[in-house]
């Protein structure tokens, strides 16, 4: 426990800086564990891109799957994280990720939580993104916190710097000195809102969108910095693919019907990726097309396995909206699209007839078949690259303590959520952002605690 040496404003045991949903894990689990806590919000509204992500959560081995005839544990689940995030996961983060996953999941489900039926996304060899509706979710997380009693949230409050004596005890907001007699909890997201860090991270990103919430610019990960904390991952940025061109940073008007069997052309109509891959690779893929966008394609047949959640395999929504096209046929519907006719035709023929220079086997990593996109009407979905998430960051143990260069423990320095590195590796799962926020919240605060 830190010794508070120097004027302090406030303190409390601990200190949460963000709340999304890594912040709010870790404030009611260090609570309910009897510590007192301060957990600070840059902006004015809860939840920060948590809010803005869906909802989606990945977890293995859940009632709904059973019910749903679905074969799935940890152990399948820590595979599909190797294979998409290439083997470069740290593998320790994978192995406490796996533990507790199933407990995380019950653990939201006793606060209230409501998880919808699983479906196959990115990354995904079986359906397992459990959605829970982002508004719902963090006003169960604002109550639970309350009901403890020891949870103290400050809005439109900004840590500038960490004070190190030592360990670290506290921060600075301004001027003024919030201590932490138990540590401090980074919990302060990504950095795609800060065109400096990308500019310096991700330079390939250059033609991508920047989307998510305004208060991500790095704040956590350039505190912990001047520390001397280590990063990882920073090569691994990448954009996420199915964004409607005219959405705005707050937006996510996303669509993934290419996991339904759509298939993705740029404007000549032409296809540029076997569709089944992981959404950041196809983002990639469509970064170096004319103009950095491309299309989802599909038709009646596809249309009819839309969801009506809300999600992005929400089309009906899309449509309803006026960002999906439609057409009676696939000439008329180039013609609204933009896109070349016969270029699409003479596309589509070579699919069917199998696509040796983007062979597809699956719709989504090995599961479901693709199908013909031959029944009216049709419908386009104009998609570009988006950043949404950074999914690099600190470098955290197993215990979620930030290391510095040379892989000693920062004392007093925790983090969780998307200001870590590490657990994703090259690639990203579909749900496992808002997981493992929840996850590793939880640990960092039994670790402080």
């Amino acid at each position: 426990m830190a010794n508070l040496r120097r004027g302090v404003d406030e303190a409390a045991d601990l200190i949460v800086a963000g709340a999304g949903m890594a912040g709010f894990c870790c404030a009611i689990e260090a609570a309910d564990r009897g510590a007192s806590v301060i957990l600070l919000e840059k902006e004015a509204k809860l939840g920060g891109s948590s809010m803005l992500s869906g909802g989606s959560f990945a977890f293995a081995g859940t009632d709904q799957q059973r019910a749903a005839g679905i074969e799935d544990d940890a152990d399948l689940m820590l595979s599909d994280l190797r294979a998409v995030g290439q083997h470069k996961n740290d593998e320790a983060l994978l192995r406490v990720f796996g533990a507790e996953q199933h407990a995380t999941y019950r653990w939201l489900e006793s606060l209230g939580f409501v998880f919808g039926p699983p479906k196959v996304a990115s990354g995904q060899s079986v359906p397992r993104t459990h959605r829970a509706d982002p508004v719902g979710m963090f006003g169960l997380l604002a109550k639970a916190a309350d009901r403890t009693g020891r949870v103290r949230v400050l809005r439109e409050t900004t840590a500038t710097r960490l004070v190190r004596e030592n360990v670290v005890t506290g921060v600075m907001v301004g001027e003024r000195f919030i201590g932490a007699r138990r540590g401090v909890v980074l919990t302060t997201g990504g950095f795609m809102r800060s065109e400096p860090l990308l500019a310096n991270f991700a330079p390939h990103q250059e033609h991508a969108m920047r989307m998510g919430s305004g208060g991500c610019t790095g704040d956590g990960l350039r505190m912990a910095w001047q520390l001397g904390a280590d990063l990882r991952d920073m090569g691994y940025i990448r954009g996420t693919f199915g964004m409607h061109p005219d959405a705005k940073p707050d937006e996510h008007h996303f669509l993934h019907s290419i996991y339904l069997g759509a298939i993705a052309v740029n404007r000549l109509g032409q296809r540029f990726v076997d569709e089944s891959l992981s959404y950041k690779l196809v983002g990639d893929a469509c970064l170096a097309q004319p103009g950095a966008i491309g299309f989802q394609i599909f038709d009646r047949g596809v249309m009819e396995r839309s969801t009506s959640d809300g999600s992005s395999f929400d089309m009906g929504a899309a449509l309803r909206a006026g960002r999906l096209i439609q057409a009676p046929s696939l000439s008329s519907l180039a013609d609204k699209l933009g896109i070349d006719p016969a270029g699409l035709a003479a596309t589509l023929d070579r699919y069917h007839a199998g696509d040796p220079d983007f062979r597809r086997t699956s719709l989504s990593s090995g599961w479901g078949k693709p199908v013909r996109i031959a029944r009216a009407p049709f419908y386009g979905y104009p998609s570009r690259s988006a950043v949404v998430g950074t999914y690099c960051g600190l470098v955290v143990d197993d215990a979620l303590r930030v290391r510095d260069v040379f892989g000693e423990p920062i004392s007093g320095l925790y983090a969780a959520g998307h200001v870590t590195g590490g657990f994703h590796g090259a690639g990203y799962m579909t749900g496992t952002a808002l997981s493992k926020a929840a996850v590793f919240g939880r640990l960092a605060a039994r670790s402080a605690v």
